[in-house]
Formats: C-alpha cells, structure tokens, sequence
C-alpha cells in the first residue's frame, strides 16, 4: 500500500507546483501594477513639477516652511520665508504651494 501512496504523491506534486508557481506570478504582477507603478509615475510628476519651479513661485518644504522661490540653483533653491530671511534649501524636500497650483 504504501508503494501506491509514494508513486501516486509526485504526479500530484507537479500540479500543486504549476500552480502555486503561477499564484506567485499573480501576486508579483498584482503588486507591481498596483502599488509599484503608480508610486513611479507619482515620483516622475513631482520631478517634473520641481523642474518647472522658477523664481517667484510659493513653495512649501517637507518640514512644512512656506515661502517663495528668489533663485534656483541645479541642486537647491533659495526660498524666501519673510522679508529678508532666505535659507537654501535642496529640491527634493521642496513641494508647491497647493494655492499657487489651484490658481493655475
């Protein structure tokens, strides 16, 4: 009986293996195309949006600093915060003012 049982098990096996391979496959794509993609097309319009910025713009900083743009460098952008305060700060912790962009 036994004989029986261990022959029987690989040819189940293969089966059990096509399909777990192609759940994996499943789960690999659902992921991509719903949490990966997204996230890359995301990142590419903020790049384009900090490219496009230019002096005069308002801006806000990832630690939420409101102010506007008085030069921009290749790397960092001088923002004004009050009259006469400017601090440099690097493009990539700079978001636009969600007003400016509405009045667009």
């Amino acid at each position: 009986m036994d004989i029986l049982l261990q022959a029987a098990a690989p040819s189940g096996g293969v089966g059990g293996m096509g399909s777990t391979l192609f759940m994996l496959i499943a789960i690999i794509a659902v992921f991509y195309f719903f949490m990966i993609r997204p996230q890359q097309k995301k990142q590419k319009e903020l790049q384009k949006s900090r490219e496009a910025m230019t002096t005069g713009d308002k801006v806000v900083t990832a630690g939420g600093i409101h102010g506007r743009i008085k030069e921009v460098g290749d790397t960092w952008f001088l923002v004004e915060v009050a009259d006469g305060v400017r601090i440099k700060i690097e493009k990539t912790s700079v978001y636009q003012s969600s007003k400016d962009v509405a009045q667009q």
